[in-house]
């Protein structure tokens, strides 16, 4: 499978997941807001109703129920048709909003009974709970009648309600049009009734006593109501599939959109990166990526080209160092082979010189052997070291001691420069290996020095580092061969003389060996006054 196909698949199912995961997300969250929204209407409902029970328990007729309907009206936020059985419309909330009211709703009307919610005295015997009954029938005859009035008149009536849950009117002086009635003795019939409550066991009196309530005040309570709440034809409160679906459907169309533009975007410089790579494992070292952005893939395509302009240096160091071998090595055997062929044929006389020069001929085309045996293994990371605790004050002691032989015949001073009073500083190493290093710096800086100068070997304890300086007085080197001069084979003297350099590869070798040992090392030199070479390697 392509990647552009992989990629399709793969944002297509994650867009496919996080729509239906929104989806059921908006679906919950209508669905309880629809549930929200039943219960708060129920809430209001149980509010319209309570209050208009209230305003009918209290005025003992329904005139003027218009203001209280528009209250709610208001605060509720419901629209709201009031009518009775008898007399009809009573109020409609639209109308009274002034505009025309709207047809009434489909759900369920909602009957209010004023009728109050007689509760008989508890704990007390039973003539008095039948005494308190009819007391409370006769009150809450005249109580409504005198309320009824005062509402008429245009008054609110002033209410409170007994223990029992009946409403008593107090009387208004600020109405003398509404007398207030005495509290009329109960009828024979009405009491006969009441005592034949008194025969029931204990559980059936109070139910009896309250119908006995029921029964009586009937002919003042306010007839029922039917209230009716919104609007007719209105769709009810149900959670919308469709637009959840619909905009599932557009992020998955979107997301197969960008899907295809991405991969677009990307395949572009991977299928370049393809082709310079086939055209690199081909031999095509000069290829080149185009690097466009700063993104992922740029990143990439810029380390390719890295990549690849380290592998054509290395190929052109190759093909140097194969040349500055071919070159190191065929000068001196062909005046070996000369010299052999000469005393061959006789035209040479083998005398004790002669052998003596060639003999270290042969000698030096060994260490360049060798040199050349040790830098490989080293930069194969396969030359062997013994490491050991090394105490870096005797490893100078003992360079230097092994270079006097080569020092004292040309007169250059060979000196060591101790570290400051302390403990031994010392390293991690192979010693031999060290010394190796020292020495080669330690030669090329006699070579470089005239006769009374100096080479001074130097140490120091720079905290957790220990700092080797090889030191000399000699002619110094340009600055702009500095940067070359630990190169394979290379000679600050152009002629490339054998009386002024070594191999050319010494160096190498010394930053080979300082390299492994975790170390850096570099050099600071100004023509005419001398030329310096720091050893850094990490103490114990």
């Amino acid at each position: 499978m392509s990647f552009r196909l992989r990629a399709l698949v793969l944002l297509l199912f994650v867009a496919c997941t996080a729509s239906a995961a929104t989806a059921w997300l908006t679906w919950r969250q209508t669905t309880d807001a629809v549930e929200q929204s039943v219960t708060a209407g129920l809430a209001e409902e149980i509010r319209i109703t309570a209050g208009l029970r209230q305003y009918g328990a209290t005025h003992g007729t329904w005139e003027g129920v218009a203001t209280a309907v528009h209250a709610l009206a208001r605060d509720t936020g419901q629209r709201i048709h009031v009518t009775t059985g008898d007399s009809g419309l009573l109020a409609d909330s639209d109308a009274l909003d002034g505009r025309a009211p709207r047809p009434p709703g489909d759900r369920t009307p909602v009957l209010v009974d004023a009728l109050p919610d007689f509760r008989p005295p508890a704990a007390t015997g039973r003539i008095h709970r039948m005494e308190t009954t009819l007391r409370e029938i006769g009150a809450y005859i005249t109580g409504m009648r005198y309320a009824a009035c005062l509402t008429r008149s245009g008054a609110d009536p002033v209410v409170s309600f007994t223990p029992s849950g009946t409403p008593s009117v107090r009387t208004d002086p600020s109405r003398p049009q509404c007398p207030r009635a005495k509290v009329p003795e109960a009828r024979a019939s009405v009491r006969d009734t009441a005592q034949a409550c008194m025969g029931r066991d204990t559980a059936g009196i109070d139910p009896c006593l309250q119908q006995v309530f029921r029964d009586n005040v009937r002919g003042v309570v306010p007839a029922r109501l039917t209230v009716r709440l919104g609007v007719g034809n209105e769709p009810p409160p149900s959670p919308g599939a469709k637009p959840a679906a619909g905009v599932a459907a557009g992020v998955a169309l979107a997301v197969a959109a960008a899907a295809l533009l991405l991969s677009r975007a990307v395949l572009g410089p991977v299928r370049a990166l393809t082709e310079a790579t086939r055209s690199l494992g081909e031999g095509d070292l000069g290829r080149r990526v185009p690097v466009t952005g700063r993104d992922e893939i740029a990143e990439l395509a810029r380390d390719f080209n890295r990549m690849a302009a380290s592998l054509q240096r290395s190929e052109e160091r190759q093909r140097r160092m194969t040349g500055d071998i071919a070159h190191e090595l065929r000068t001196p055997l062909a005046n070996l082979r000369g010299y052999v062929e000469a005393l061959q044929d006789g035209y040479v006389e083998a005398t004790p010189e002669l052998l003596d020069s060639l003999h270290e001929e042969v000698m030096l085309q060994k260490r360049i052997v060798d040199d050349l045996q040790q830098l490989a293994l080293a930069e194969a990371g396969a030359l062997t070291y013994h490491r050991s605790e090394t105490d870096l004050g005797e490893l100078l002691e003992t360079c230097r001691t092994a270079q006097l032989a080569r020092a004292e015949p040309t007169g250059v001073a060979l000196l060591v420069e101790p570290a400051d009073h302390g403990p031994p500083v010392l390293v991690h190493a192979d010693p031999d290996r060290l010394r190796q290093a020292v020495g080669n710096l330690v030669v090329n800086a006699i070579r470089a020095t005239p006769s009374g100068g100096s080479v001074t070997l130097a140490l120091e304890a720079r905290g957790p580092q220990a700092v080797i300086r090889v030191r000399d007085t000699g002619h110094g080197i340009p600055a702009d061969d500095l940067p070359h001069l630990f190169d394979r084979f290379w000679r600050a003297d152009a002629a490339r003389g054998r009386l002024t350099g070594g191999s050319g590869l010494g160096l190498s070798i010394v930053r080979q060996i300082v390299h492994d040992h975790g170390g850096t090392v570099r050099v600071e030199s100004a023509v005419g006054t001398g030329t310096t070479f720091t050893v850094v390697l990490d103490r114990l």
